[in-house]
């Protein structure tokens, strides 16, 4: 049964799995373990004593592959759903040992057929034995070219070589230990990035440090292996974990990463006892026998439940996480209606504007002056009138008097703004007439026109825009603004006043599979607008061009270059740059800002080898990713 209810999650981190040895019954291990509150079982297919090299020198058996059991024992969809293979834990295909590698190949190969013919989801492989694993690698990526839809997870200790070893200071050098992630770097590398191949982790006693675990967030990572002598004991006598195992724990449910549960016991608990060291009720069916892991399962059940709900917004965003979008022209397209309704809902940016304008007309009109003074407000790119309304509630708060102009290029969202102007056919079709709705008819004036072409009746006070995009500018919001300026009074104001990029470098191993699976340079020179979640953040993020409005320089230019050096922490070990992610702070009106912030960013601009703040943007380099090391 899954962990637990958590208001908003459908992924597959509420299911649990255990880990067990070798059965050849497998309706009495499936039924024990799903009876004891697991939701699958990670179970090897083979007998572990076969060897093919021993069936033609007097190995008992008649010739056939002992699996655990036939296909027809459990329904197709109890092995799909309730089962993940387990492959054969001796196999070295890179062994010195010729009779090994050679039985280790067979094997793979056998094993992974057989759960291909069964429809597993997935299969566990087993860790790569010693400092090479090309020939593993070559023979797994021989597999997955035919792979069905099944993914492979190969097996990963959550361990890093030790900061002395890698500077050089130890004197042994047979001690020195290989980083876990170079050895899953190199072997993705050789398999060539392919998608069906993910990570399972193994969770063990030390944890390396945090940036060290940074790392694997922006890997394939499936499924986390928590062993048993793993966790420590409380007061009462019951397992639980350390503060960073925790937190290890929380990050995973929040990355999808399922939990799998390995080892014998090792804490003596009464079997009949049901006080749990979580205190929550235990589920476990009366007059059954309780399952020997399932104190480990209920902690874990326990850290899932005390997860706060997600936020409505990010409710709304999962559909949009780690999902390549081609970033908006609004200049070049009419955006549609469904557009305008996800911005809309960013209530926050919203509100943001309102104070703005309400400060900016405060300082621009004393108290004296507010019933005979009024300020005329110019929205350009005014869209379906969000911006209008957050202006206009300004002016009623703050007791001044408003004209406004709404100018908008897209004659779809005119139609939304000032129905009238349209066939009647047509209004039908519109969301609303926010003028007549709102009693905006002697305020506000729609003009349906190209802020770049239109001559206004009058300089405004106050300029308002929201072009900023995913990066600041990457939907001409500079030239856009620059040329909007003409309609600016002397001493006017712009809102927003200013805004700067930033980038960082990340690792993004899911996004740069779905670039690559286009198979052309375009799709690598695009910058995205994603939403960014599977990533690994690989350095503070650091500023590259900042601008500002009104802009009356006389050397103003918006062609600009900028170079930049990121230092990855010492001991993040090495790391894969897939891209870098971009984003934008904006200054809206004095201490108005940040509408994103830089470090809470729910969607970015990317571009491979980009991040903004409601969106990042992604740029992946020509299809290159870089392998940083340290040295």
């Amino acid at each position: 049964m899954p962990l637990g209810e958590r208001s908003g999650d459908k992924s597959d981190s509420r299911y649990c799995g255990v880990e067990t040895e070798f059965n050849d019954d497998m309706p009495q291990l499936l039924s024990t373990n799903i009876n004891g509150g697991f939701d699958f079982v990670v179970s090897p297919l083979m007998d572990p004593s076969y060897r093919p090299s021993l069936m033609d020198t007097g190995y008992k058996g008649s010739g056939i592959a002992p699996f655990a059991g036939s296909d027809l024992v459990l329904s197709p969809s109890q092995w799909s759903s309730h089962v993940v293979g387990k492959i054969s834990s001796w196999i070295d295909l890179d062994s010195e040992d010729e009779i090994l590698r050679k039985d280790s190949e067979i094997v793979l190969k056998q094993e992974i057929s057989w759960a291909s013919h069964l429809s597993l989801q997935a299969c566990l492989l087993p860790t790569p034995k010693g400092a090479s694993c090309a020939n593993y690698a070559r023979c797994v990526n021989q597999i997955l070219q035919n792979l069905n839809n099944m993914q492979l997870w190969l097996r990963i200790p959550l361990d890093k070589s030790d900061d002395d070893a890698m500077n050089g200071n130890s004197d042994d050098l047979s001690e020195v230990q290989v980083d876990s992630w170079e050895t899953w770097n190199c072997f993705r590398l050789l398999c060539e990035h392919h998608s069906q191949l993910s990570i399972a982790l193994d969770v063990l006693c030390s944890l390396p440090s945090a940036n060290s675990l940074g790392r694997w967030f922006g890997e394939p990572v499936r499924a986390a292996i928590i062993h048993t002598n793993s966790f420590l004991t409380n007061a009462r006598g019951y397992p639980c974990l350390s503060k960073r195992h925790q937190r290890l724990m929380t990050a995973f449910f929040n990355h999808s990463i399922q939990i799998v549960v390995s080892g014998t016991p090792v804490h003596n608990l009464p079997m009949g006892n049901s006080e749990l060291a979580a205190d929550h009720t235990d589920k476990h069916i009366d007059g059954t026998q309780r399952h020997s892991l399932r104190p480990y399962l209920d902690y874990v059940s326990y850290l899932y439940q005390k997860m706060d709900p997600l936020p409505e917004q990010e409710r709304f965003e999962l559909g949009y996480r780690d999902f390549l979008q081609s970033p908006l022209q609004p200049l070049m397209d009419n955006l549609e209606a469904q557009t305008y309704e996800t911005f809309e809902k960013d209530t926050v940016k919203y509100s943001q504007y309102e104070r703005a304008v309400s400060k900016a007309l405060l300082d621009r009109i004393s108290d004296e002056e507010a019933s005979t003074k009024t300020t005329v407000l110019m929205v350009v790119g005014a869209g379906r009138g969000p911006l209008v309304r957050a202006s206009l509630q300004a002016a009623e708060e703050t007791g001044r008097k408003l004209r406004v102009y709404a100018v908008e290029k897209n004659p779809n969202a005119v139609i939304t703004l000032h129905p009238d102007q349209i066939d009647f056919s047509m209004v039908l079709l519109a969301i609303g007439n926010l003028v007549k709705l709102e009693g905006w008819e002697n305020i506000v004036t729609i003009v349906s026109c190209d802020m770049r072409c239109w001559d206004a009746p009058e300089k405004a006070d106050i300029l308002v825009s929201e072009l900023l995009g995913s990066f600041g500018d990457n939907e001409l919001s500079p030239e856009c603004l620059d040329g909007a300026q003409r309609f600016l009074k002397a001493d006017g104001i712009s809102i927003p006043s200013s805004y700067t990029s930033f980038i960082q470098p990340v690792t993004a191993s899911k996004l740069y599979n779905d670039v690559k699976s286009h198979k052309d340079l375009v799709h690598f020179e695009t910058a995205y607008v994603v939403k960014l979640h599977r990533v690994a953040r690989l350095a503070p993020s650091q500023p590259v061009f900042t601008f500002t409005h009104p802009e009356y320089s006389t050397t103003k230019d918006n062609q600009r270059y900028k170079k930049l050096q990121f230092e990855i922490p010492h001991d993040s070990g090495s790391v894969m740059v897939h891209g870098f992610a971009g984003y934008f702070d904006a200054t809206l009106y004095k201490d108005v800002s940040n509408i994103f912030p830089i470090e809470d960013t729910s969607v970015c601009t990317i571009r491979f080898a980009f991040r903004i703040t409601a969106l990042a943007v992604l740029w992946f380099n020509q299809g290159i990713a870089w392998l940083c090391r340290i040295h």
